[in-house]
């Protein structure tokens, strides 16, 4: 396997990231990386985001173009299909529902490869085959990390609500360690590497793959094995942590004493997170509602939508064209409904 340029600079960065909090931690900049930055952090990302949900809801959409893969309704004894082309609003929000819950059009991929063909060895045979590994993957990081995130609710809210109690509970039901083992953390983690690897050795994944595409997995995987090696192996004050996590949330900040740099570099790469939330492709979480692909009724059958960009345009008779061009069409030898006028 070549060199992969995008993938070293991906990790050269995210390797920077985390020696920057490591070192200011170090030098006593503990209020900078503690309370200045993960407040900046979080101003970007509220803006970038209400920004670009701004800018998407004012684009216009003229016409009607959701993706369809079933019947249309049309005629009452023709069945159409009820969410792969959905014909009024309840069939959009299952289609929507499905989509953001299940990932719905993922789990219909399909992979297309070129194979080679004993009766076609030029040219080879074309083959399309499900492929659901994908699928698995981004099903089981998604949910595992909006796992991870609500158990973190626990450090800004007091008291802890009964829900995050029960998910930990439930999350934490494989006492092989103690602490006791969150299993969100273990899947996120091979989730992660699975998405990883997929564009590491897939030569065709690979080729298309930018930085902005390795960049946040090697983020999301630093802000992973930062938080595992806190809970497992480089222990830090949990009561300190929630003190300033709840002196943030209260405006109310505070450096306690006691927290090691291991925290500052995982609450560093959750910044730097947060700040490359809104202009990167983490943004098809709000996005996928503005897909108009997917969040329109297909009812061009059963209504007429007229464009309102569009504008009266003038026609010509056949008669006005001849008088425009008549001379250049009797040079070309087309037949005249009137003669030129001597």
């Amino acid at each position: 396997m070549s060199f992969n340029f995008t993938f070293s600079v991906s990790l050269f960065l995210v390797i920077a990231l985390v020696c920057v909090p490591l070192v200011g931690a170090e030098a006593g900049l503990q209020a900078l990386f503690g309370i200045v930055i993960p407040y900046l952090a979080l101003l970007v990302f509220l803006i970038g985001i209400v920004y670009r949900i701004i800018k998407w809801a004012r684009t216009p959409v003229p016409y009607r173009i959701p993706t369809t893969a079933g019947q249309q309704k049309t005629l009452p004894w023709i069945k159409s299909d009820y969410l792969d082309n959905p014909h009024n609003t309840w069939g959009v929000i299952g289609r929507m529902a499905l989509e953001v819950l299940f990932f719905r059009s993922l789990f219909r991929n399909l992979k297309t490869e070129l194979r080679e063909a004993p009766d076609y060895p030029e040219k080879g045979r074309l083959v399309y085959w499900s492929s659901k590994w994908l699928w698995i993957g981004a099903i089981a990081f998604h949910y595992s990390f909006l796992t991870v995130l609500t158990r973190h609710l626990k450090f800004f809210t007091e008291p802890v609500p009964f829900f995050v109690t029960m998910l930990e509970g439930v999350d934490g039901f494989l006492e092989i360690y103690t602490p006791a083992v969150y299993m969100s953390g273990l899947v996120l983690l091979l989730a992660l590497a699975y998405l990883l690897a997929r564009r590491i050795f897939d030569s065709k994944i690979r080729y298309i793959s930018l930085v902005s595409d390795y960049f946040p997995l090697f983020l999301i995987l630093g802000i992973g094995i930062s938080g595992v090696l806190m809970r497992y192996f480089i222990k830090v004050d949990i009561i300190a942590v929630k003190e300033l996590a709840m002196g943030l949330v209260t405006l109310h900040p505070k450096i306690p004493e006691g927290i090691g740099s291991i925290f500052y570099i995982h609450l560093f790469l959750v910044s730097t997170l947060l700040v490359c939330f809104p202009f990167s492709k983490l943004m098809h979480m709000p996005g996928v509602f503005f897909s108009m692909t997917r969040n329109m009724a297909n009812n061009n059958r059963a209504v007429r939508h007229v464009n309102p960009w569009e504008y009266p345009v003038k026609v010509f008779s056949y008669m006005e064209q001849e008088d425009m061009f008549r001379k250049q069409m009797k040079k070309a030898g087309i037949p005249l409904e009137r003669d030129i006028e001597e």
